[in-house]
């Protein structure tokens, strides 16, 4: 890390951006920079988790601004500023105002934080992740787009609330898009060590893996205004502590590929060992004849919506 404190700035004060910042700084894990357009909101959030620091028994400091300036030399630059997700919509809708607040966003963080790791939330995800990697020539080691460890925690939490099992009994992992078309890999999802398919039937494993697909979209219809943010805020805590703490983790997060799984020049969920460098490797799995398939359908999916509406 570059100091004696590790340092994680978080562009958008919203409802994920403010979640995970409380994540972090009640956890001791970094001091945090909080940075929002509106520089009041996010002032305003800070002081009042900085109110609660003693209480959560917290040394770490948080500091809310809408000064780019103090990115500076950050460890870890998360992007979840853009519009969120109305009933109806869906990721994709998104795409061509969250661009240009993606890419005014990677500039600044180019400009201030040159030697950061950046993980994308602002959805369409895959997408922006592929913008900020464009805008700011980062190494694709060091930008990273938070998708399957959301979407695989969700994938787990469906089959353990149907098979009444304990959801730390599962292992799963969801490819592709963080999007409709992700991919939950049913041929390396095991309960306690037995697979999936061996304790429930095809159509009930369908119908988990649709609404998993679909939760994203079931929550926004739920709020009515917004969209999901303690989940995806949790599942960006994960990945912020596997990197500051180098712990070599394997997590689904959505990199860029340079031939691995056929692929190249594109941005979408695939499993990596994540640690103090980022991605520091991509996981090439065996994948069933189907599941490839449903994976390169995903990808021409994500391939589509940069070409109709991203100018690299």
């Amino acid at each position: 890390m570059q100091g004696s404190c590790p340092k994680v700035s978080i562009i958008g004060a919203g409802a994920v951006g403010a979640t995970l910042a409380q994540r972090i700084f009640e956890s001791n894990l970094a001091d945090v920079v909080l940075v929002d357009i509106l520089e009041k909101v996010a002032c305003g959030k800070a002081l009042d988790l900085m109110d609660g620091a003693p209480i959560m028994a917290t040394e770490r400091s948080i500091l809310g601004t809408g000064d780019y300036a103090a990115v500076a030399d950050s460890d870890i630059v998360v992007i979840t500023a853009g519009l969120a997700r109305k009933p109806g919509m869906s990721r994709e809708d998104l795409i061509s105002k969250n661009a240009a607040i993606v890419k005014d966003v990677s500039c600044q963080v180019k400009r201030y934080a040159p030697s950061s790791i950046v993980i994308v939330v602002t959805n369409p995800l895959d997408s922006m992740a592929y913008l900020v990697y464009k805008t700011t020539g980062f190494k694709r080691e060091k930008v990273l787009g938070m998708a399957g460890v959301l979407d695989g925690s969700r994938f787990i939490a469906l089959i353990a609330d149907d098979l009444k099992v304990p959801r730390a009994s599962i292992t799963a992992m969801v490819l592709g898009s963080h999007g409709d078309t992700m991919v939950p890999v049913v041929s390396k999802t095991f309960v306690g060590g037995e697979p999936l398919t061996k304790l429930m039937a095809k159509d009930r494993i369908e119908s988990i893996i649709k609404r998993t697909c679909n939760r994203g979209a079931e929550i926004v219809s739920c709020l009515g205004t917004g969209s999901a943010y303690y989940s995806p805020s949790a599942a960006v805590f994960s990945m912020v502590k596997a990197i500051l703490r180098d712990t070599k983790e394997i997590m689904t997060v959505s990199a860029y590929l340079e031939g691995e799984f056929g692929l190249k020049d594109i941005y979408i969920g695939v499993p990596c060992r994540i640690g103090r460098a980022g991605i520091e490797e991509v996981l090439e799995i065996d994948l069933s004849d189907e599941e490839s398939s449903a994976f390169h359908r995903s990808a021409q999916a994500i391939r589509q919506s940069i070409a109709s509406h991203l100018l690299c």
